[in-house]
C-alpha cells in the first residue's frame, strides 16, 4: 500500500493547516503502526458502459434527449466549458442496470460514455483495533479513526491508479473518483454496487440496514472515462486548487 498522507490524518484529528506536537505525531506513527499490522486490504473493480435513459417530457421539453452531450445544457462548446459548472437538467443514468438519477454524477460524468465501478476496504482489523480503544483509550480510538480513514484513502488512491493504468492502454482519461453519499448521489445506490460487484463475495464486504459498509473502512465509487484529459488529480477534489470552478467535482 501507498504511504499514506500525514496531512490527512491531522486535518482529520483538527489540525488545520498545522502539524501537532510531538507527543501527537508520536502516537500517530504507532497507531499507523498498529494499522498496518491488521490490515488486509482488497479490492474489486469492473468497467461497465453508460446508458442515458430518455425519460417522458415534461412542458413540452425532454431533459434527457440528444445524447450524452445534452442534458448538461452549458451555452458553451465542449473545449469552451472545461473548468466551469455546466447548468444540469435531470437525467437518468443506467450503469450495468443500476438507475441512478443525479445531478452530481450527471456532470462528473459528462462527455463519458463507460465507467468502472470499484470497491476497496482495509478489512476488519481496523474496526477491531478502534473497538478495543474505545473501552478505555478514547484518545487513542479517535487517532485510529482518522489513521484509518487516511489509509483507506491511500489505498483506494492505489486501486484508481491501477485503474487508470488499464484505461491509458485505450487512451482514455479517468475523471475523480466518485461515491454514494456525494452531492444527491445517495447511499441508497450501495446496494446496487454490492449486488453488481457482488463485494461480500469479492472483498468480504456487507451493508447495514442503513447502507453504511462493514468493515467500515471501505470504499465504492464511480470513475468515468472520457477521450479528454481534464487533469484531475488523483488524490481527490478535498485538494485540488481548481475544484470550485471545475465542471466535474464531487464537491
Amino acid at each position: 500500500m501507498n504511504d499514506v498522507n500525514r496531512r490527512e490524518i491531522y486535518r482529520y484529528l483538527g489540525y488545520r493547516g498545522r502539524t501537532p506536537d510531538s507527543a501527537v505525531t508520536e502516537a500517530v506513527e504507532d497507531c499507523l503502526e498498529e494499522l498496518r499490522r491488521t490490515v488486509t486490504p482488497r479490492s474489486v473493480f469492473r468497467r461497465y458502459e453508460i446508458e442515458r435513459i430518455e425519460e417522458p417530457s415534461v412542458c413540452g421539453q425532454n431533459p434527457a434527449a440528444g445524447g450524452s452531450e445534452r442534458g448538461l445544457e452549458t451555452g458553451l462548446l465542449p473545449e469552451q466549458g472545461i473548468g466551469i459548472h455546466p447548468q444540469p437538467q435531470p437525467q437518468l443514468l443506467q450503469i450495468a442496470g443500476m438507475k441512478i438519477r443525479s445531478t452530481s454524477l450527471s456532470v462528473n460524468l459528462w462527455g463519458c460514455d463507460s465507467v468502472y465501478l470499484m470497491a476497496a476496504t482495509l478489512g476488519i482489523g481496523p474496526d477491531r483495533l478502534i473497538a478495543r480503544a474505545s473501552v478505555n483509550r478514547m484518545s487513542r480510538a479517535v487517532i485510529y479513526q482518522a489513521a484509518a480513514a487516511a489509509m483507506i484513502e491511500a489505498w483506494s488512491d492505489e486501486v484508481n491508479s491501477r485503474i487508470i493504468q488499464e484505461a491509458a492502454k485505450e487512451g482514455l482519461f479517468c475523471r475523480p473518483r466518485f461515491s454514494p453519499g456525494y452531492g444527491d448521489f445517495s447511499l441508497s445506490y450501495q446496494s446496487d454496487f454490492a449486488r453488481i460487484l457482488r463485494i461480500q463475495k469479492e472483498i468480504g464486504v456487507s451493508l447495514t440496514e442503513s447502507m453504511l459498509m462493514m468493515p467500515s473502512k471501505s470504499v465504492t465509487a464511480v470513475i468515468g472515462l472520457s477521450r479528454r484529459d481534464e487533469k484531475c488529480v488523483l488524490h481527490g477534489c478535498e485538494v485540488c486548487s481548481k475544484a470550485a470552478s471545475c465542471a466535474f467535482s464531487r464537491l
